[in-house]
């Protein structure tokens, strides 16, 4: 429903662009003398319109295409700066509602002091930015320092220009406020700077749930994978908790080697999740005492390929299964399933390798008791630019030496 909605607003918005040109082109093949005005105010109107479209369909991509791509920070952000380049404001912030608290909070701004956006909290009904946000209307104040209920930043002097405060509302709920100040040159907001902002605030609720959305069903999947994981663990009995210690340790590590904000979630599933192509082996191999027969390790070997064969129909653990495929790759080319050597291997994946082959030392195995950690050291460094990225296995051992800092980060 959310995204049929969104279509049709994208519809619309383009519809009523074609109209507005289609205007625009035939005034401007009427030229007069008196009407050098309007000419001048409808070029200026078109400009505006064209910078809205620009603005609703840069949060419509957020909420369509990218919702799993972006934080809700930097969502916020985005419908700020958007909605004061619309209007020419030179301050504004979007506050959202804590529902835990009961208040306003700033979650994104500009031109808007540090020392303000950490003091303001605001309670629904107090103030511009709560009454706004209690009674879901809009409200413009012309002299903030006259008003008393201005209580949002009262005394700061960067606050005291004119300023609009909207509502924002998903099904007819307020869930924050977008506040916008107005421009030195400007007298006041226009009919225009009020029915745009307010198609802003509009396709900002739509895609914000969106997110919400995606990200419910981004849980969803993650709850369903950990269960799978859990089984996993279950069936090669010897792992114990295997899949949740990986978990820790890999975003720890991909931390340590400054992969991007967005990587270190898809490494910590990846980490969370290799295993899961074992839930096709068969558990008698999996437990086996002895020494495996060729045909045994055969099949063992065919787990990156059916994990990723689980995975890869989710969209959103697209990346993820990519590392879980390449898993049991090797530095040196010497791995399986597609024999990748040195960077060919996502670093996710030999990230994964190494953790996964420490926790194995570690622990007990069917056919021998666990490792000690100068064993499992020594290991680990033998199979370096072998078996394992040097790189990888210098952090891994420095974060083990220092007792992994912030492991639950």
């Amino acid at each position: 429903m959310i995204y049929l909605l969104s279509l049709v607003i994208v519809i619309l918005l383009f519809l009523i662009g074609a109209l507005l040109s289609k205007i625009y082109n035939l005034k401007l093949d009427k030229p007069s003398s008196e009407d050098s005005g309007s000419e001048a105010s409808l070029k200026t109107t078109w400009s505006k319109f064209d910078e809205l479209l620009t603005s609703l369909l840069t949060i419509h991509e957020i909420g369509i295409v990218n919702a799993g791509q972006i934080k809700k920070e930097e969502f916020y952000q985005t419908v700020v700066e958007s909605a004061c380049d619309l209007i020419s404001s030179p301050r504004g912030s979007l506050m959202i509602h804590d529902v835990q608290a009961d208040e306003l909070r700033i979650c994104a701004s500009r031109n808007i002091s540090k020392e303000v956006i950490e003091s303001t909290r605001i309670k629904p009904g107090l103030g511009i930015a709560g009454r706004a946000f209690q009674t879901g209307e809009t409200i413009f104040v012309t002299d903030p320092a006259q008003n008393n209920q201005y209580k949002d930043f009262i005394g700061k002097e960067e606050q005291k220009d004119p300023f609009i405060a909207i509502p924002l509302k998903l099904k007819e709920k307020p869930f924050g406020v977008l506040n916008l100040h107005l421009s030195r040159e400007k007298e006041s907001f226009t009919d225009y700077d009020l029915k745009f902002l307010t198609l802003l605030a509009g396709e900002t609720a739509i895609t914000l749930e969106n997110i919400k959305l995606y990200e419910s069903l981004e849980n969803f999947y993650l709850e369903m994978v950990q269960t799978l994981a859990r089984v996993i663990d279950a069936k090669d009995s010897y792992t114990g908790d295997h899949a949740g210690r990986a978990r820790q340790k890999a975003r720890r590590l991909a931390e340590e080697l400054h992969m991007p904000a967005q990587m270190l979630r898809y490494v910590e599933y990846a980490a969370l999740l290799h295993d899961i192509g074992k839930i096709g082996i068969d558990g008698a191999i999996l437990s086996k005492p002895g020494k495996l027969t060729t045909e045994e390790y055969d099949e063992i070997k065919k787990h990156p390929a059916i994990g990723y064969q689980i995975l890869s129909p989710i969209h959103f653990l697209g990346p993820v299964s990519q590392m879980v495929l390449y898993h049991q790759e090797w530095f040196n080319g010497m791995g399986y399933p597609e024999g990748l050597k040195g960077e060919e291997i996502p670093l996710g994946a030999r990230i994964v390798a190494t953790i996964d082959a420490w926790d194995a030392m570690r622990s007990d195995r069917p056919y021998r008791k666990a490792l000690s950690v100068a064993i499992a050291e020594d290991q680990l460094v033998k199979g370096s630019g072998k078996q394992f990225d040097p790189q990888v296995v210098t952090a891994f051992l420095k974060l083990e030496k220092d007792g992994w800092p912030e492991f639950a980060k």
